[in-house]
């Protein structure tokens, strides 16, 4: 435990992420990293999650050694098939049409990093989402709704999510890209950070 809360980052250009936590209450600043993301279907989706929240947090935690900089990474699995955001509109079709009608796992992976004191605390969350059956021209009306490219699985369960899923079974601020409820505890029990309100 840290003596006084020190001030917290949010290694993110997500702004969904920067959503939750200040609805949450917290008092935080943004800084963006500067890393390519790691993408090896070879490595387990856990694995690749908690790689890449750390690359990111590390790359902020550099610069800013008395802060707790916190990073996430957010992946979907379909079966043994994992979806990260698409690279162009024919592969977020491609996506949306693979997910369709099917049940699959959101992870997020975070990272929290007070580099002064050397506290590094990781955590992972797993969430089952199952899509409803959708025609052709129902997925390509969600997407004319929404911005499909800068997210994993080319959908947003926050943004018209009752068009396309039935079901979401566990944490709903996961599917969306932070794990609020493992957060909120973390970040108290390492470092001493609570919300302002």
């Amino acid at each position: 435990m840290i003596a006084s809360p020190p001030k917290l980052i949010l290694a993110s250009g997500s702004p969904r992420r920067s959503d939750l936590l200040g609805e949450a209450g917290y008092d935080f600043t943004v800084v963006k990293p500067d890393v390519e993301e790691v993408e090896d279907a070879a490595i387990p989706i856990r694995e690749l999650t908690a790689l890449n929240a750390k690359l990111k947090g590390d790359a902020v935690a550099q610069s800013h050694p008395d802060t707790v900089v916190l990073a996430a990474d957010t992946l979907v699995l379909l079966g043994d098939t994992v979806f990260g955001k698409p690279v162009d509109a024919a592969d977020a079709r491609r996506m949306l049409s693979e997910l369709n009608g099917n049940t699959h796992q959101v992870f997020t992976a975070v990272a929290m990093i007070h580099t002064a004191s050397g506290e590094l605390r990781e955590l992972s969350v797993a969430t089952d989402v199952v899509f409803k059956t959708l025609s052709n021209a129902e997925m390509a009306d969600y997407h004319a709704l929404i911005d499909p490219m800068d997210k994993a699985g080319a959908y947003a369960a926050q943004e018209y999510g009752e068009l396309i899923v039935e079901k979401i079974s566990g944490s709903m601020t996961n599917v969306i890209g932070l794990p609020m409820d493992e957060v909120v505890d973390a970040l108290a029990a390492e470092f001493g950070i609570t919300p302002m309100v």
